[in-house]
């Protein structure tokens, strides 16, 4: 037996978590190796095509999730059946809202992805067991208001370039590969619904796509594919 490996066993962490990009996320982070092995019997993985629900708006769960790969997209339902994107979720962010049964968003892999689920009355017992773990999810509900509160900033006074920036720069800071400098990826949303998601019109959003491709702030291949070769440029834009 290798040293790795060895080690492995001796934390009691389970092999599948050891390798898994949300081990030390909001949610595994704060459990111990006795917490993380009981969730690993009752967890499953699944990958998810793009376009697939995980959870419907109104629903009732009986599962929560961790993203392990792929994007997944939050929207909101009208009662007039219009519908509006309202969050970007990546890799290892937590899926679903603790002690609350009905689902208020859908939640819809945008890309294929893939993503581990588990039971929610196993994981309530946790949350109720482990005050670590209270204070993860407190932390993340905390840094999700934030991030709301600079997307509504986003929406009501950045322009129509700062905007598409910003959403770009949101993708890219969660791109795998990524390096301290750039980064790429390809686009999880279609024009229609970023534009969908930044209150613009598809015109408006192809044209500052082109504006950023012309300036160099960024390289598109095949419509989708995009490529960031200097993230502070990109920043700079956004601020």
């Amino acid at each position: 037996m290798d040293v790795a490996r060895s080690e492995i066993l001796e934390a009691g962490i389970p092999l599948a978590c050891h390798s898994c990009q949300a081990r030390h996320g909001v949610v595994c982070g704060a459990l111990s190796s006795r917490q993380l092995k009981e969730l690993n019997r009752h967890s499953l993985r699944r990958k998810m095509e793009a376009g697939c629900e995980i959870i419907a708006q109104g629903s009732e769960s009986s599962f929560y999730s961790n993203i392990m790969s792929g994007v997944v997209k939050l929207c909101k339902m009208m009662p007039d059946g219009r519908q509006q994107i309202v969050g970007l979720q990546f890799a290892p962010d937590f899926v679903g809202r603790p002690f609350v049964r009905e689902s208020t968003l859908s939640a819809e892999a945008a890309t294929d992805a893939e993503i581990c689920v588990f039971p929610r009355n196993l994981f309530d017992r946790m949350i109720s067991e482990t005050p670590e773990l209270q204070r993860s999810l407190h932390d993340q509900a905390l840094k999700e208001l934030d991030a709301a509160r600079e997307w509504m900033l986003t929406l009501g006074r950045r322009t129509a370039e700062e905007k598409v920036a910003s959403l770009l720069y949101l993708i890219a800071t969660h791109a795998e590969p990524q390096t301290a400098t750039s980064a790429a990826f390809d686009l999880p949303l279609s024009r229609a619904e970023i534009a969908d998601f930044l209150g613009l019109t598809i015109e408006t959003v192809s044209r500052q796509m082109t504006r950023l491709r012309k300036r160099g702030i960024i390289l598109i291949e095949n419509s989708r594919h995009i490529i960031v070769p200097d993230m502070d440029e990109l920043e700079r834009i956004t601020a």
